[in-house]
């Protein structure tokens, strides 16, 4: 009985390489997996409230018109913005921009209602913005 022994000679540099392309190979399957894992396609927490899109409403102080443009995505409001608010209005009305920012600031933060503080000094202009903001939602979709 004669035993052949055979002998394989490996180089280190070619076990390194196949060693990361291993490697390599299971990152990307991984990956893979769960790029394409069913029902991962939605934002977790987020659902659809609005019709993306910039909404309009009108906003009337003593015959002057102010429009007020909301724009919102699938799920919070982008942006707050009142068009034709000129200086006689700002003359007439001096704490309406104030007003308009708190509240746009609120919204922003809160992306609600439910929690809105009025300014002391104007309460009832600034239920006005609120409710020319909220009509310019109901065009958008929201159900708040």
């Amino acid at each position: 009985m004669s035993a052949k022994t055979k002998i394989i000679v490996l180089h280190m540099k070619e076990i390194i390489y196949t060693i990361i392309f291993a490697i390599l190979a299971v990152i990307l399957i991984l990956l893979l997996i769960f790029m394409f894992r069913p029902g991962q396609h939605s934002k977790s927490g987020s659902k659809k409230i609005y019709t993306p899109g910039i909404y309009t409403s009108e906003l009337t102080l003593n015959n002057a018109d102010l429009e007020v443009e909301v724009t919102v995505d699938e799920s919070s409001i982008q942006s707050i913005r009142f068009t034709n608010l000129n200086d006689t209005i700002t003359t007439m009305y001096p704490f309406i921009e104030p007003a308009i920012e708190d509240i746009a600031r609120q919204v922003y933060e809160e992306q609600s209602f439910d929690h809105i503080k009025y300014s002391s000094s104007t309460p009832y202009t600034s239920q006005l913005i609120v409710n020319a903001i909220q009509d310019a939602l109901k065009k958008a979709g929201t159900t708040e």
